[in-house]
C-alpha cells in the first residue's frame, strides 16, 4: 500500500520528491481531469450518476484513505481537522435516511436509487477527506488550485465553441466501457441562444461550476509572476466570458456572490479597476453577442413572475404532501425520482423531502464548514502577515459561498460535476485551515 503523503513527511517538507511515489495531490489531480475533461454524461452501466469515472475514482479515494489509517506510518491524520467530523455527520445523516427508507416498501427504481445515493455519499466523503488530510503543504495545495483552474479553462473553451457554433464536441466522444446517460439532452437554448454545457450535464451545472472556479482563477491571476500573468488572466477572462453564455440565473447569482465576497478585501485601486473592467466587458459582450445582456437582465428583473420562478415556487407543495409524513429522516436519499414524482429545482427542498430535517442540517453543516474554515484560515494568515495565502483563503470561501447560495436554485446533488467539486473544495478549505495552524509532531 502506498502511503498518503502527509505534512509530517520530512523528506517531502524539504521539497524533494520521492521517485515513484504517488501522493494525494497526484490522485486529486487525476480526479480533477476526470471531473472536467471526461463528460459527466458518460457512466458505467446501470450505476447512473454514481457511475461517472470521477465518481468511481472518488469512492476509490475513500478506500485508499481508510486503508491508510491502518498503520501509523501511513496515516494522513495529523492533529485536529474539522472536516473529519463534518463528513462523519453528513455520512451518518445519509445512512440514517437510507435505513429509514428501507423500513418501508421501496419500488425497484427507488431501491436502486437509494443504493446509488450511498455510493455518491462515499465518493464525496473520500474526496473531502483525502484533500483535507492528504495535501501536505501550501505549494501542493496551489498545484490543486492550478489544475482546477486549468480544467475550468478547458470546459470554458468547449462551452464557447458550443455557444457560437452549436457543436457539442463532448457529445461526439466515445469511451470504451462507458455509455451515455439516457437523461442527457444534447443542446438546450433560451431566447434563440445556444446554452453550452461543455462536459457538464446541464447549462445550469456548467454555469455554477464556472462561478465556483472563478475566485480560484482570480487568485492565480492577481498573484502570478510577471511571466505567467498574461496566461492566468486569459483563463480568468475565458471563464468570465463563458459564464453568462450559459444564460442561467444560477450562474449570474454565483457571479454576484463572487463579487460580494472578493471585492471588499481588495485595495480600493483594485476595486475601481475591476468595476471599470466589468463595465467594459459588458459593453464588449453586448457588441459581440447582441441581445445576450438584455436576456440576462430580464432573467434577473423577472424573478418572481417568470415561468421558471413560478415553477420553483410551486415545488413547495411537496412540503405538505411528502415532507410532513417523514419530517426527520425523509423518504430516503435519492428516492424522490423526477420520472416518478417531479423535478425539485432546489437542493435544500429536495434534501428536506429525501433526508428530512437531519439531512438539511447536515448539508448546511458541510457548506458552512467550508466557508468558516476558509475564513478562519484567512484570519490566521493575516495575523502572520501572509497576504497571498490570506487571499487564497478568501477565494476558497467565495467558492463555498457560491455553492451555498446556488443550491437554492437547482437540485445540485443530481449533477455529478458540481456536487463532486463542492466536496473537493470543502477538503481544500480544511487543508488550508490545517496549514494555517502550528504543525503537530505525530499522528492525531
Amino acid at each position: 500500500m502506498v502511503p498518503i503523503t502527509t505534512a509530517g513527511d520530512r523528506r517531502q517538507a524539504t521539497g524533494r520528491s520521492v521517485r515513484g511515489q504517488v501522493d494525494a495531490v497526484t490522485v486529486l489531480s487525476v480526479f480533477v481531469v476526470m471531473l472536467t475533461v471526461v463528460p459527466a454524461r458518460f457512466v458505467v452501466g446501470a450505476l447512473g450518476a454514481a457511475g461517472t469515472p470521477a465518481g468511481i475514482m472518488a469512492v476509490l479515494c475513500l478506500l485508499w484513505y481508510l486503508s491508510s489509517l491502518i498503520a501509523t506510518r501511513t496515516s494522513p491524520v495529523r492533529g485536529a481537522q474539522p472536516v473529519r467530523p463534518v463528513v462523519a455527520v453528513f455520512c451518518c445523516a445519509m445512512l440514517a435516511s437510507y435505513a429509514a427508507a428501507n423500513m418501508r416498501y421501496l419500488p425497484g427504481l427507488e431501491a436502486n436509487a437509494a443504493d446509488r445515493g450511498l455510493i455518491l455519499t462515499a465518493g464525496w466523503a473520500g474526496i473531502a477527506l483525502l484533500a483535507a488530510d492528504g495535501v501536505p503543504r501550501p505549494d501542493r495545495l496551489e498545484a490543486v488550485r492550478r489544475r482546477l483552474v486549468a480544467g475550468g479553462g478547458f470546459i470554458a473553451a468547449l462551452g464557447c465553441l458550443q455557444f457560437f457554433t452549436g457543436l457539442d464536441l463532448a457529445g461526439r466522444l466515445a469511451f470504451p466501457g462507458l455509455s451515455a446517460s439516457t437523461d442527457y439532452t444534447s443542446l438546450l437554448s433560451r431566447d434563440d441562444f445556444n446554452r453550452p454545457m461543455a462536459t457538464a450535464t446541464h447549462p445550469i451545472e456548467f454555469g455554477v461550476v464556472l462561478a465556483m472556479l472563478l475566485p480560484l482563477a482570480l487568485h492565480g491571476a492577481v498573484h502570478a509572476a510577471p511571466e505567467r500573468r498574461a496566461r492566468r488572466w486569459f483563463l480568468v477572462c475565458m471563464i468570465l466570458v463563458v459564464l453568462p453564455m450559459t444564460v442561467s440565473r444560477s450562474a449570474i447569482l454565483g457571479l454576484a456572490v463572487v463579487c460580494a465576497v472578493i471585492l471588499p478585501i481588495w485595495p480600493a485601486r483594485w476595486r475601481v479597476v475591476s468595476v471599470l473592467a466589468l463595465g467594459v466587458f459588458m459593453v464588449g459582450l453586448r457588441a459581440v453577442v447582441p441581445g445576450l445582456i438584455g436576456t440576462l437582465t430580464s432573467l434577473v428583473s423577472d424573478i418572481g413572475s417568470d415561468s421558471s420562478t413560478t415553477t420553483r415556487t410551486d415545488d413547495y407543495v411537496v412540503l405538505g404532501n411528502t415532507f410532513v409524513h417523514r419530517p426527520w429522516l425523509g423518504r430516503g436519499f435519492g428516492t424522490y425520482l423526477p420520472q416518478s414524482y417531479r423535478i425539485l429545482d432546489n437542493q435544500y427542498l429536495l434534501s428536506a423531502v429525501e433526508t428530512g430535517v437531519v439531512g438539511v442540517a447536515a448539508l448546511l453543516t458541510v457548506l458552512l464548514a467550508g466557508w468558516f474554515l476558509a475564513r478562519s484560515a484567512r484570519r490566521a494568515y493575516l495575523a502572520g502577515q501572509d497576504a497571498e495565502n490570506a487571499h487564497l483563503a478568501q477565494c476558497f470561501a467565495a467558492s463555498m459561498a457560491v455553492a451555498l447560495f446556488s443550491f437554492f436554485t437547482f437540485d445540485a446533488f443530481s449533477f455529478p460535476m458540481v456536487s463532486n467539486l463542492a466536496f473537493l473544495l470543502l477538503g481544500c478549505c480544511g487543508a488550508l485551515w490545517r496549514m494555517s495552524r502550528p504543525e503537530p509532531d505525530g499522528p492525531g
